[in-house]
């Protein structure tokens, strides 16, 4: 009896690890997947400024959708071999999970239960950020611990509605939640005037500001109450993938960190004696291939992308409408949190 339980036992665990195996290697194959396609599918916001949204012409902007396009002149050498797929909130796992996306790239915070219950893995940070709140000036309110008993708009299906609830009971105040399926409903509904207060990220509290009618009319209040890490995802088991994408985003922070950017990388690949931004730019070593590319991979994401910093700078930066100060995303040598791998 015992041995043809031992049996039953055994057959079991190989049949369970004959499945994960099975999974394993069904999602496997992404790179040569895209290859094969001839273009990279990107999930993206359905319209945040700064992060991605289309613009008057239509055409994809944001810093999100720059890091997709940095994928894409990765694998082909051309940054305009990307489809994006504007997600909201609900359906961006989902889109991941099932293969509809090769990578997710929509201000999405990495937190431990979708790093290790769903299948997932994140990349590495393209964004810190933090929720906040903001409110009309008329209220006269400096601070959310002045907003017990307030109605807040917040979108469902996100950290920022789990944080909202936390915040407050830690904090023995009370609110009234109103939740909507996209931020474009709970933004319009603030608007309006429906709700005393809207909480998101606080990178998107300056975006959803501009589609106000009157943006100046609105504070954002000082308290950050979260950590937001936001950046590209990937799904578990394909860890060429994940490889290549991760070292798309130390490429570009590399390339900031040593000053080439996408108006001198011509002049630097062609003068430097500097042994890091050769192998940077693909000059010294075979690098690109142990991520399945070309060795002038970096080059091509400097040239056609940028740096991390060019990115930053003319989606959510000086150069935007956002003007969002660096902050936490200033490089390591700048005090910031910003740090890429050595490429050796």
């Amino acid at each position: 009896m015992k041995k043809k339980l031992l049996s039953v036992m055994l057959g079991a665990s190989l049949a369970a690890s004959s499945f994960a195996a099975a999974v394993s290697g069904a999602s496997a194959g992404t790179l040569e997947d895209v290859k094969a396609r001839g273009y990279l599918n990107c999930g993206a916001n359905t319209g945040l400024i700064g992060f991605g949204a289309p613009n008057d012409k239509g055409e994809w902007t944001g810093l999100d959708v720059d890091f997709c396009r940095a994928v894409a002149s990765a694998v082909f050498g051309d940054a305009t071999k990307v489809k994006f797929v504007p997600l909201n909130a609900k359906e961006r796992f989902t889109a991941l999970q099932t293969g509809t996306i090769d990578v997710l790239s929509r201000n999405t915070t990495w937190t431990l239960s979708r790093d290790s219950q769903m299948g997932l893995m994140f990349a590495g940070v393209t964004y810190y950020d933090g929720q906040g709140f903001i409110v009309r000036k008329s209220l006269g309110i400096s601070s959310v611990l002045e907003l017990s008993g307030a109605s807040i708009c917040v979108q469902t299906g996100t950290t920022t509605e789990l944080n909202l609830a936390d915040y407050f009971r830690t904090h023995n105040m009370q609110f009234n939640p109103v939740v909507f399926e996209s931020a474009d409903e709970a933004v319009r509904a603030y608007d309006s005037g429906r709700c005393d207060a809207f909480t998101t990220d606080q990178s998107g509290l300056y975006a959803e500001r501009l589609k106000f009618a009157n943006p100046d009319e609105h504070v954002v209040l000082p308290e950050v109450i979260s950590k937001e890490p936001l950046g590209p995802v990937v799904r578990q088991g394909d860890d060429k993938w994940f490889t290549l994408v991760k070292w798309t985003l130390y490429a570009m922070i590399n390339a900031e960190e040593a000053g080439v950017t996408s108006k001198n990388v011509d002049e630097i690949k062609t003068s430097t004696q500097n042994p890091d931004i050769k192998r940077l730019l693909g000059t010294d070593g075979a690098f690109g291939e142990g991520l399945g590319v070309a060795n002038d991979w970096a080059y091509n994401i400097v040239k056609q992308v940028g740096n991390y910093g060019e990115v930053f700078d003319r989606n959510v930066g000086a150069g935007s409408r956002l003007g969002i100060a660096r902050g936490l995303n200033a490089l390591w040598t700048e005090k910031g949190l910003m740090y890429g791998m050595p490429i050796r």
